[in-house]
């Protein structure tokens, strides 16, 4: 094992996609994690799809593939008296227990937080929710798209207010991945002070109203209710999508030195009233993208990049995923991964986005592991545990 959380070991409980991401993400440092799968079925995502790869028979789903590398698989019923005594030996060896079940399923499965720190006191356990651990709505169950619908963002993302959208990837579940994984470390820190673990605790709820950036000020310090814009930004103009001979652009001037540049580039007096100052452009959106979509439209994407670099603005092309995942850029960054799946043989999974220091290597380990195959590390895990077992 490599990276700066080699000697950590997490057992993740796990399943679907917060829980699960917030896991590999301490994985893509080092640590060892154990993923603990229900016999048969596994992690719900498994069955999630398409697509499916691989024989027919036991077809592998794409969706599981994107959550779970650097992990091992056990298999457990935790309703069993073997099942419940594994878990016991796992808990008394971790640093981490990452858990996603709806509040009070981990009480009654006898392993509710007191227990856990009664077995393990250094244990820190990462907890998430749908809409958090009390309140009146604690219970419910979280699901990305409904926590997106229910935390606002929704109502931030589409092309009017009378057209609400989710956003294309499951934000909900990878940001309180994300929030959880940086909870863990920082009670991983604590410990070292203080000898103990702690409980940390979020939620899709927490997430995504802490990702509200701009929006989130915007109302509670102004009272501005914000709604779907399309692809413009809501405070800053030229800044968003914008249309030219043979496809899109987009354009992003944060500053009015930038606008000036860009407007003088291509025949247009940045002193036109209604566009001098942001706040004037602001007011006249409207127009200031229909002069810039005039202004691009005898250009084609391939010669307008180029005069958008050589003049200084920000900006960049629409690419589809296979153009990201081809792109030399992405690939120079570690964003892609080499990996051996046992069933599948050598394939390609997206990386870590973290590089340490100048390593030539993604995230903080040197070589990754492909996601298991359901119970893939039962009989090491076992016999991991019967080695460290002091009886």
């Amino acid at each position: 094992m490599s990276g700066p959380l080699h000697d950590i070991v997490v057992v993740d409980l796990s399943r679907a996609l917060a829980g699960p991401h917030a896991a590999m993400m301490l994985g893509d440092m080092g640590a060892r994690v154990i993923k603990v799968e229900t016999p048969g079925t596994g992690d719900d995502t498994r069955g999630w799809g398409p697509p499916f790869v691989g024989p027919e028979d036991d077809p592998i789903s794409t969706y599981y593939l994107a959550a779970n590398r650097n992990k091992e698989s056990i298999t457990l019923d935790l309703k069993s008296d073997d099942g419940r005594d594994v878990l016991t030996r796992l808990v008394q060896r971790a640093d981490v227990l990452v858990e996603n079940f709806r509040p009070g399923v981990m009480d009654r499965l006898g392993f509710g937080n007191d227990a856990l720190h009664e077995l393990n006191p250094r244990l820190v356990v990462l907890s998430i929710s749908g809409f958090g651990h009390d309140g009146p709505q604690g219970g419910r169950a979280g699901y990305d798209q409904i926590a997106q619908g229910e935390a606002g963002l929704m109502s931030l993302t589409g092309s009017t207010p009378e057209d609400p959208q989710r956003v294309g990837v499951p934000i909900g579940d990878l940001l309180a991945g994300m929030y959880g994984a940086y909870g863990v470390v920082s009670a991983l820190h604590e410990r070292t002070t203080t000898g103990k673990g702690r409980v940390v605790r979020t939620s899709l709820l927490g997430a995504i109203v802490a990702s509200h950036a701009l929006h989130g000020t915007a109302y509670t310090v102004a009272g501005h209710v914000g709604h779907a814009q399309g692809n413009h930004h809501p405070s800053i103009a030229p800044y968003g999508l914008f249309h030219c001979m043979d496809g899109d652009v987009q354009v992003a001037c944060g500053a009015e030195s930038l606008w000036v540049k860009l407007a003088e580039g291509f025949g247009i007096d940045p002193a036109t009233p209604g566009m001098v100052t942001n706040r004037e452009r602001m007011a006249n959106r409207d127009r200031v993208t229909a002069t810039l979509n005039k202004a691009f439209a005898t250009w084609r994407l391939d010669d307008l990049l180029p005069r958008l670099a050589e003049l200084g603005i920000p900006s960049g092309e629409v690419r589809t995923l296979d153009r990201v995942y081809d792109w030399d850029q992405t690939r120079s960054q570690g964003l892609v991964l080499d990996v051996d799946h046992p069933v599948l043989g050598s394939i390609e999974i997206p990386g870590p986005p973290i590089r340490l220091d100048d390593n030539t290597f993604a995230g903080g380990r040197e070589t990754h592991q492909a996601p298991p195959t359901l119970g893939q590390h039962n009989d090491s895990v076992r016999a991991w545990l019967a080695e460290e077992d002091p009886a």
